[in-house]
């Protein structure tokens, strides 16, 4: 049988933190999570959208719990604050998806100086990750879910001596890249975790074609490229609804079975009902994975130690 939003188990008593939970695929995500009793922090980049998401979820389940937080991933001022703030009110995180993200946009820097997509899509989730990694050691059972895309196919491993891509900038090499530092961060940290010994464990998804905003989005920021307006077209005739399409992290969220260093995915690579993908890690993988980890502990200035953040959340 097709697994499917009924089969997620009861929430109750976990907290949730869901980025870029003010539409599409994070929104999908916070809803059925806040549906089945989970307190869910929307973190956004816009609040004014982000209220409004929070006031459709209540309208729809008016007992859920749901608060709103301003997170922007292109600046690490903003995560820190964000991690500050969210560990005040919740010392323990027992669930984080990083699903935020941008695609295929034109050339530009984050407030510190990163390639957009990269500063975007991996390193703000990056450090975010790492600032909230001792409330989510707090837990008993933590989970960490990264969103990649099939897009990880067509990227190369982060090349340490221009991670951003200077004078080689193409929107689809950047997101490509991006996608691919998402799939190799999740199993970093899983390695990590799993060297230390802690409950907490690190998946990844991936949508699929899914009908959201992300494309439209795109094709607007590129003043309407032709690879960028293929593929809102695709999308808008023949994607899956956001809520098909967020069914892949939400089982990676919440599956009982589910174990540290998976993928989920649709059946038919970009459709179909969520199932377990195979997820090969060969010699050069290893390789690149820790590359990834050494920049982007390098571009961040943050430098994550597993066993001692979980040596002092045990005491």
């Amino acid at each position: 049988m097709s697994w499917t939003e009924a089969d997620i188990p009861d929430q109750t008593g976990r907290v949730a933190v869901v980025t870029g939970a003010n539409g599409g695929l994070g929104l999908e995500t916070a809803r059925a999570l806040a549906a089945k009793g989970a307190q869910v922090v929307l973190a956004a980049r816009n609040p004014e959208r982000a209220a409004g998401a929070q006031a459709g979820i209540l309208a729809a389940h008016p007992a859920a719990d749901v608060l709103v937080g301003r997170l922007d991933l292109g600046s690490l001022a903003s995560v820190r604050a964000f991690a500050e703030r969210l560990q005040v009110q919740h010392p323990r995180v027992d669930l984080l998806v990083n699903n935020a993200g941008v695609m295929a946009t034109p050339e530009g820097r984050t407030e510190d100086g990163f390639e957009t997509q990269f500063g975007v899509n991996h390193l703000g989730h990056f450090a975010l990750t790492a600032l909230l990694l001792p409330a989510l050691l707090r837990a008993p059972a933590a989970r960490v879910v990264t969103v990649t895309s099939t897009a990880r196919h067509t990227g190369r491993p982060v090349d340490p001596d221009n991670p951003h891509l200077t004078g080689r900038y193409d929107p689809w090499r950047a997101y490509g890249q991006s996608k691919l530092a998402n799939v190799h961060f999740a199993l970093g940290l899983e390695q990590r975790l799993r060297a230390a010994g802690a409950a907490a464990i690190s998946l990844t998804a991936h949508p699929g074609l899914s009908n959201t905003d992300l494309q439209a989005a795109s094709v607007r920021g590129s003043q309407g490229g032709t690879s960028q307006r293929f593929w809102h077209w695709l999308v808008t005739h023949t994607g899956m609804s956001p809520a098909l399409g967020a069914l892949p992290q939400l089982r990676a969220a919440t599956d009982p079975s589910a174990r540290g260093g998976q993928l989920y995915a649709p059946r038919f690579v970009n459709f179909g009902p969520p199932v377990r993908r195979p997820l090969l890690i060969r010699p050069r993988d290893r390789a690149a994975i820790r590359t990834l980890w050494a920049v982007s502990e390098r571009e961040t200035g943050i430098t994550v130690d597993v066993a001692g953040i979980l040596a002092q959340a045990g005491a």
